[in-house]
């Protein structure tokens, strides 16, 4: 609950020793006021000129100032939290409020709730190499990206889990990982899909039936790699790009690109 307010007595012996010379330490020492109660009877006083209480602009709020950082912990401990349970936590500190005071205080901190990113789930050895990959092309020129014919596998979920969660963030952050929902390839009814595509557009793309292993994949490319190149009009000096999947860096899938004098 909120604290008293102290009398303007009291805060005009504040701004009186602080004007005599005295530190907040031995002001906190004699009057047996916090420190950070003093420092802001200082700062009034130095702004409006005044240690009265000064008029508000409309209804004050239910939330003390204590009330609002721990909000604030709680969202950016947990990202993902709702807005019923924080709350329930207000309910439990003493301060029962609406959400839209809830919400409103939150905001003030510059988080705003916005639905979550979905990313592929990533360990570390995943994240050291596409950084160290996006390093060691940072300096390629427009021209070299515009040969790159560009290709994955991916899967389209039927029937999975497409529910949005929200998150509190401030803004630029939608990619950090407390933020993001990762993704697994794996859930209910899907198909699976190959394509590729350049900076000029879209190349081919391939149903894959049953499960793909390196003699289907080759079979891909084989029928449809260097078609998409040549409708994307990359010429013969295109750069292919593949992941390191096991089917795309197995001996035949290699074997069929240099045969083919691919650029990889």
């Amino acid at each position: 609950m909120k604290s008293k307010e102290l009398s303007v007595d009291l805060r005009d012996k504040i701004v009186s020793r602080h004007k005599s010379g005295e530190g907040y330490r031995k002001i906190t020492a004699a009057l047996k006021v916090p420190m950070s109660t003093v420092a802001s009877i200082i700062r009034k006083w130095k702004k409006f000129g005044t240690t009265r209480t000064l008029p508000r602009a409309g209804r004050p709020s239910k939330l003390s100032d204590r009330g609002r950082r721990a909000l604030v912990r709680e969202v950016t401990k947990n990202p993902m939290i709702t807005l019923s349970e924080l709350q329930r936590s207000s309910v439990e500190r003493g301060e029962p409020c609406r959400r839209t005071t809830i919400s409103a205080a939150i905001h003030q901190s510059g988080l705003y709730g916005r639905v979550a990113r979905r990313k592929p789930l990533l360990s570390k050895r995943h994240k050291a190499a596409r950084l160290e990959f996006a390093k060691r092309h940072l300096k390629d020129s427009q021209t070299m990206r515009n040969k790159i014919l560009w290709s994955d596998e991916t899967k389209i979920e039927l029937f999975g889990v497409n529910a949005r969660r929200h998150v509190w963030r401030k803004p630029g952050t939608a990619h950090h990982e407390a933020n993001t929902i990762p993704t697994v390839k794996h859930g209910g009814g899907s198909i699976m899909l190959w394509g590729c595509f350049s900076a000029a557009g879209t190349g081919r793309l391939v149903r894959i039936e049953g499960k793909m292993n390196a003699a289907m994949y080759r079979d891909i490319l084989d029928k449809n790699l260097l078609q998409s190149a040549l409708d994307l009009r990359l010429g013969r000096r295109f750069i292919f790009q593949q992941d390191n999947d096991p089917k795309h860096t197995a001996k035949i899938s290699k074997q069929w690109l240099q045969d083919h004098s691919v650029n990889v």
